[in-house]
């Protein structure tokens, strides 16, 4: 049984903490304020700050980066950051972007492993994702998420999905891989010059999906913080409220800035 700390900072930013491990996704530690490019004219302005500034956040193993050309994913403070990291995995298309030797770019289904002394050893393997309408990739880029398996786990695999939308590849592998516990990105992106396409999963389609593979823990993230998303928390907890207990005891909000210890 591994008791893994989550400290959600903010967005898809969140430390994980486990067995001597130190692991951060997406890291985004720029102040609010600015309005960004997201690329096809289209850009969004960050409502939120971070919970923790990158000072407090102390040194890191590894970044979980589920793609770096979005800056709601890796922004400038959390590009700085990667110089300080010895491992970064991100997607292939990512990892000629950053040209580095701590990179390491994956493809969907493909495993890459953490391993040092007196730790348990991690296997990640990329999961697919599909940042938006089916066609999309050329427009919204390469994207992963992260399935995160080591011995010791009780419920299974931890599942960090990335920014996308439900479709037949995801549900396929969310089949397969029966994760125990999901850090799962929400907030149903949209932006004005695209009406109504939405570029991640909105909190109905998530309810869908976990339906189906039945994790143990659900934590939501990247839901807030940017004037590009549609959906905050008050969706999901309506539509939380309307299910059966059953359904709805696996969803646990992470509280912003403080760590939260979950069995994996």
């Amino acid at each position: 049984m591994t008791e893994v700390r989550f400290t959600h900072i903010g967005g898809p930013t969140v430390l994980i903490e486990f067995a001597g491990w130190r692991l951060l996704t997406d890291p985004t530690f720029d102040p609010p304020g600015r309005t960004y490019s997201f690329g096809w004219g289209t850009s969004s302005r960050k409502l939120t700050g971070p919970a923790l500034p990158r000072e407090e956040i102390g040194p890191v193993d590894a970044v979980l980066l589920s793609h770096d050309h979005h800056s709601d994913n890796l922004d400038d403070a959390g590009r700085a950051l990667l110089a300080d990291v010895t491992t970064v995995v991100t997607t292939r298309a990512g990892a000629r972007r950053l040209d580095g030797t701590t990179v390491r770019g994956l493809k969907a289904g493909r495993t890459t492993r953490l391993q040092a002394p007196d730790r348990p050893p991690i296997a990640i393997t990329a999961t697919p994702c599909r940042h938006g309408p089916p066609l999309s990739r050329p427009v919204a880029g390469q994207v992963i998420g992260f399935a995160l398996a080591w011995p010791g786990q009780h419920h299974g695999p931890l599942w960090i999905t990335g920014d996308t939308v439900p479709y037949g590849a995801l549900r396929k592998t969310a089949a397969s891989l029966r994760p125990g516990t999901v850090l799962l990105h929400l907030g149903g992106v949209q932006f004005p010059l695209t009406g109504p396409i939405r570029y991640s999963m909105t909190a109905a389609e998530a309810l869908d999906l976990c339906a189906t593979i039945q994790p143990q823990t659900v934590h939501p993230v990247h839901y807030e913080g940017w004037h590009h998303f549609r959906e905050g928390p008050e969706a999901l907890t309506r539509k939380l409220e309307a299910l059966p207990p059953e359904r709805s005891k696996p969803f646990t909000w992470l509280p912003r800035g403080t760590p939260h210890l979950t069995t994996v």
